[in-house]
């Protein structure tokens, strides 16, 4: 027996080893409710002082009903508004929107760069890379799904968060 516990607690630490060593984007996080699938939620580090920051995810509906976010909380920020970025007469126009639409078998995807958009705005204070925070997401006519948004830079969440859909 203690030949067995001692090949079973180096395995343990082994997989705990090999786990601690990945970066934390390569850990899938997601959260499922219903038909709804929430996966990759990551925001992008801030500069000291900045007032705004910004989360991503994906938001996929697995059902026959088309869902739609009306908006989402935070403890880092005062408000959470829904944004789009996009091009107009060569310059980028960001305007707050007032729902995201996600229809049927979709997933609304979201990334730095340009598009639609979580901004955290008025930040208790600056995102750092590998700090984690609540968001609470609410749809119309469904409950609210509440996720963890890892702080990665704004590369690293683009392509762990693509890694998962491919």
């Amino acid at each position: 027996m203690p030949a067995l516990s001692l090949r079973l607690g180096l395995a343990a630490g082994l997989a705990a080893a090999v786990l601690a060593a990945l970066p934390p984007s390569a850990l899938a996080h997601e959260a499922h409710h219903g038909d709804l699938r929430v996966t990759h939620p990551f925001a992008t580090p801030t500069p000291p002082g900045a007032p705004n920051g910004a989360a991503y995810l994906d938001i996929g509906v697995e059902g026959e009903q088309p869902a739609r976010l009306i908006g989402a909380s935070s403890p880092v920020s005062e408000v959470v508004e829904l944004h789009d970025m996009t091009m107009a007469e060569d310059r980028m126009v960001m305007r707050q929107l007032e729902a995201f639409e996600i229809a049927p078998g979709e997933t609304l995807t979201m990334r730095p760069g340009g598009g639609k958009h979580l901004m955290l705005i008025n930040l208790e204070a600056p995102l750092a890379v590998g700090q984690r925070f609540p968001l609470t997401l609410e749809f119309a006519e469904r409950d609210s799904i509440e996720v963890e948004v890892w702080v990665e830079e704004a590369s690293v969440g683009s392509e762990a968060a693509d890694a998962h859909h491919h």
